[in-house]
């Protein structure tokens, strides 16, 4: 089976979520490449004909079983990672919202190992994909300004 989203002839759209709830921040470990054993946030592809937001809502819900409110834009991403012959091997442009949380307990499954609620000043002792505590940040800054 061959993998459709290496060497793309251009770059997945993908949605995440820093989902806020009682001062913490969800944070989920990759069990699969390209970011396997990192942390980050839950997310996912957009699908053709989907919002940010339906897209945000359904992959936040496959990932995790969890209920989110989708809140403001909080950053983005741009993951690009290049083979031996500096080809882009997988390319990503990642919109990361604030999320409140609504319902449910993380549920793991085959593309997460570990899921943590933890508190921001937390995420500087985990490995971690790039940029993820300033992205979390942002978040908790976008949902103090919405009140």
């Amino acid at each position: 089976m061959t993998d459709a989203r290496a060497y793309p002839e251009r770059p997945f759209l993908a949605v995440s979520a820093a989902i806020i709830r009682d001062g913490k921040v969800l944070v989920v470990r990759r069990a699969r490449p390209p970011a396997n054993d990192l942390f980050s946030l839950p997310g996912g592809l957009v699908i053709s004909g989907e919002t940010l937001i339906e897209a945000l809502v359904r992959e936040v819900r496959e990932e995790t079983a969890l209920e989110v409110e989708p809140g403001a834009l909080a950053g983005f991403r741009e993951v690009i990672v290049r083979d031996a012959d500096s080809r882009a091997e997988r390319h990503f442009v990642v919109l990361a919202f604030a999320a409140r949380w609504l319902a449910g307990e993380p549920r793991l499954n085959e593309e997460l190992s570990d899921a943590r609620w933890l508190h921001p000043s937390e995420l500087a002792s985990l490995p971690t994909t790039e940029g993820l505590a300033e992205i979390v940040a942002q978040a908790f800054e976008r949902m103090e300004q919405a009140g």
